[in-house]
Formats: structure tokens, sequence, C-alpha cells
């Protein structure tokens, strides 16, 4: 698409929540022949960027797949680096996000994170839990998995002997913070699986996969994806005359 795309989208039909697997910057980093550690670094500006063009857009949610359970696997060198790229990029943006009104959120298990940094994300959300603009929701040592087998364990220690999609759904992270599920799920970096991220949440979701890597995602990729999105019909089960009556 050309670079007017932006003009080319349907305010009224703007996903209400975007989700992101921000994937490549090691990759990209390596065809640049730098470190990982680079790529990381410039996937700072690619979050920016995209918090910027949902905010135009009027994208009421925008969760990012920042760390997964998975990547305490990683080499320890990087996992640090990664956890202080974190406490840097907070401290660096959250006077931004406070003015514009971005509202910090957090899913994972926040315990597992070293002090300094989840201490920066408390912060965070204290600072901007008054604001109403966008909802960004940082994904950061999180499972899908894990998250369903808590939900579980959770309502068996309530007593649950029968559980319907409601209750299940509020026991879940996006559902105890009442955030939609993702309208529109976005990946990075020309791999196509959803890497055990929002399972339960993107039953009907609508998947979007680009070969660009994370650095290079900026405002128009997001335009881009966003217009891919409206060209699609969802149906939920039903059938396209269905759908289309609901617009008659």
């Amino acid at each position: 698409m050309k670079s007017s795309c932006l003009q080319q989208i349907d305010p009224k039909r703007v996903p209400r929540h975007i989700a992101i697997i921000m994937d490549g910057n090691g990759r990209w980093a390596r065809a640049r022949g730098e470190d990982r550690s680079f790529g990381h670094e410039q996937g700072t500006e690619s979050v920016r960027a995209v918090i910027q063009a949902a905010t135009k857009l009027g994208v009421q949610s925008l969760t990012l797949y920042t760390f997964s359970e998975e990547n305490w696997k990683r080499p320890e060198v990087e996992v640090q680096l990664l956890m202080q790229l974190l406490v840097t990029s907070l401290n660096n943006e959250i006077d931004e996000l406070d003015e514009k009104g971005v509202q910090l959120k957090v899913i994972g298990d926040l315990e597992l994170l070293p002090a300094e940094a989840r201490q920066s994300l408390l912060d965070g959300i204290e600072r901007t839990s008054s604001n109403d603009g966008l909802q960004l929701i940082l994904a950061l040592s999180y499972s899908g998995r894990s998250e369903i087998l808590r939900a579980v364990n959770s309502l068996i220690e309530k007593g649950a002997t029968q559980v319907d999609e409601v209750t299940f759904n509020a026991e879940l992270a996006l559902g105890a913070l009442s955030i939609p599920d993702p309208d529109l799920l976005i990946r990075t970096g020309g791999e196509q699986r959803v890497s055990n991220f929002l399972l339960w949440q993107i039953a009907y979701t609508e998947f979007y996969f680009t070969p660009t890597f994370w650095p290079d995602f900026g405002e128009e990729q997001l335009y881009e994806a966003v217009y891919d999105y409206q060209q699609r019909e969802r149906r939920y089960g039903r059938t396209g005359d269905q759908v289309k009556d609901d617009y008659r």
C-alpha cells in the first residue's frame, strides 16, 4: 500500500483491541552485523511509533508481547539486557505516556521479574491509573498455558463445580482488567504461529503475519495491518449473508 493508507482506513471499523507479537529483533540485528542487543534497542523505537499510530486511530487497547515465560531460557546476558532495557524505556517514556493519556497495564507473572523492573512497572501503572486514553498492556513473563492453568486452579480453590465462559474469562488477566479479546493479532518477523500468547482470548481474532522485522515496523505498517483487517468479514461461525444483515 502507499503512504496514504491512513486515509483509506474506515474510522468506524478500527479494531478496539490490537495485540502484537514483536518478533525479529535478533535477526534484524544480525543482518546488519550487530549483536542481538542492538535489535532490541531499536525495537523500542517501533514500540513508540506503534503507540502513536494506535492513538491516532482511536484504538482502545494495545497489548504487546514483550517477554514470554519461555524467554527466561535465553542466555542470561540477553535476559539481563532485556530487563534493563525495560527499566530504561519505562523511565524515559513514562512522562510522554502520561501526557498522552495512556494507561499502562501489565499481564504475566511479575514475581519472576527483577525487583527494579517490577517496581518500575508498578510505578508506571500507578502514575497512569487515572488516564482514560489508550490502554497499553505489556505481556511480561507471560504464558497462555500458565494463565489458563492458574484460572482453573483458582476456580477449583473457590469451589466451582461448573463454569461458563464468562466466569472463566473473568479469571484470566485481560478479563480481570475488563479488556475485550483482541480483534486483531499482528506478528512481525515472518513466523506464523502464536507462541503461547493469549490462547483463550484469540479464538475469533483476525491474524496478520508480516515478514517485516519488528525494528522496521512503524506507523505505516500498523495502518497497513488495520486496513487489511478491514477488508475481512468477521462471521463468528455465521454465514456471510447473516453478517451482511447486521448492516442493513
